[in-house]
């Protein structure tokens, strides 16, 4: 039986959250969030219907499982953070950045160790934790997650990578949070990649918050895969101050139902962000992806380029938003929302809004919903190529814009395998 989206308050969700000697700042917000919960709205996704979805339906006795599965164990050598669940599977940061500052840490160790600068981030800035109602779930109910601080000025040139698994061999709850903490001028790249492992239906809820600092840099690539019988919510914001800039690239590779909220909110005159994202669904799978920026600053840019690929019965929903404040003289905002239907009975949809309250500045937005190419086609076709792996080669280049932005070419070939099986095993394809 399906839930609603109304969340049993059962106090033992809230107990059996809480980190070990948690400081009182942090059950003090988790106890202000508990009792906003009820009352806060669900958020918004224009066209996607999913108050039906199981996303609420938490287990009372959340089961923890210490055992680290051989698919994780295998992947352990491309990343600096692993987790599996609750479970902290590897913590691996080089000698010479932790001499410089750099901290890389479970959020629970990043809690007990490093209370007051988390404190200082932790739901301060990039998102507030009574935004909605899954916002205070995350809040109260988070049980695990990642700490990244780099401190001013400080370049880190290889990209610092983290595993973040679900654990669904049993049932339990998976309520994760990541923040990251770019100091001024400083310079990094993250690579953050979300799986399951197991076969039992368990929501995941996963935030991430980067601040970035005066004149920091900041480049974030995301691979999620959550399973097939997993019910996601993923919110992603950035908060930048004077000349920070944030480059995400994300690809949702989820075989699951999810809804996800990419944000950056260009605070300092200056600032900039370039939101990049791709996702494909397949067979009756429903995804909305709702990638907004905000110009609050002088002179800020935000850009966005979303592209998705629809098969089967399958739904897909772009929402791309840029809002430019009074006051944000000079800012940009452009938008690009495509959509590749691979299937007659596929729905997509692609809906750029701009939402301008100053005169000086320059915002514009294109969208499209449509078959693939033809002539594209053919002309592979030509070459000897079957209509089959023709539509794989054009749908690859389709995404391709996001494929060159992954780092570590370990999980960009991970990618490419991603779409090159959801593209193999989609039903419904012309």
């Amino acid at each position: 039986m399906v839930k609603s989206m109304t969340l049993t308050m059962n106090p033992a969700l809230l107990e059996n959250a809480k980190l070990a000697n948690e400081p009182r700042w942090l059950s003090d917000l988790r106890q202000q969030a508990w009792q906003k919960i009820a009352t806060l709205p669900m958020p918004i996704f224009a066209k996607i219907n999913y108050h039906h979805w199981p996303l609420l339906d938490f287990a009372s006795e959340s089961v923890v499982n210490v055992t680290v599965p051989e698919s994780v164990q295998s992947q352990l050598a491309s990343y600096q953070f692993a987790s599996v669940g609750q479970v902290v599977a590897k913590i691996a940061l080089d000698e010479d950045l932790m001499a410089k500052g750099v901290i890389l840490c479970d959020l629970q160790t990043a809690i007990r160790q490093h209370s007051d600068l988390v404190a200082n981030y932790f739901f301060k800035q990039a998102i507030q934790f009574d935004e909605n109602r899954l916002t205070a779930i995350n809040a109260a109910l988070v049980n695990g997650g990642a700490f990244l601080y780099v401190p001013a000025n400080v370049e880190v040139t290889e990209p610092i990578n983290l595993l973040q698994v679900q654990d669904s061999r049993q049932s339990t709850n998976f309520v994760n949070h990541t923040l990251i903490v770019a100091g001024a001028n400083s310079r990094f790249k993250v690579l953050q990649r979300s799986q399951t492992v197991g076969e039992v239906a368990n929501p995941a809820h996963t935030m991430v918050e980067i601040v970035a600092e005066a004149g920091s840099y900041v480049k974030f690539s995301a691979l999620d895969s959550f399973a097939k019988q997993t019910h996601a919510y993923i919110n992603r914001r950035g908060y930048l101050a004077n000349d920070a800039r944030i480059d995400w690239a994300v690809g949702v590779m989820n075989d699951g139902n999810t809804i996800a909220d990419f944000d950056s909110n260009l605070v300092g005159n200056g600032s900039h962000t370039e939101m990049q994202t791709v996702a494909i669904s397949t067979d009756q799978q429903t995804q909305g992806i709702d990638t907004q920026v905000t110009n609050y600053g002088r002179h800020s840019e935000g850009n966005i380029l979303q592209r998705g690929i629809l098969l089967g019965k399958s739904a897909l929903v772009f929402n791309g938003i840029g809002k430019i404040i009074k006051g944000a003289h000079g800012a940009k905002a452009q938008q690009e929302n495509r959509v590749l239907m691979l299937s007659p009975k596929a729905r997509g949809d692609a809906n750029p809004i701009l939402l301008i309250d100053e005169n000086d500045v320059i915002a514009g937005h294109a969208a499209s919903v449509g078959r693939i190419n033809q002539d594209q086609l053919y002309y592979l076709m030509s070459r000897g190529l079957t209509k089959e792996m023709a539509q794989r080669l054009v749908a690859r280049g389709f995404l391709g814009v996001v494929l060159r932005d992954i780092p570590v070419a370990e999980v960009r070939s991970q990618l490419v395998d991603m779409i090159e099986r959801k593209l193999a095993n989609g039903q419904g394809t012309e």
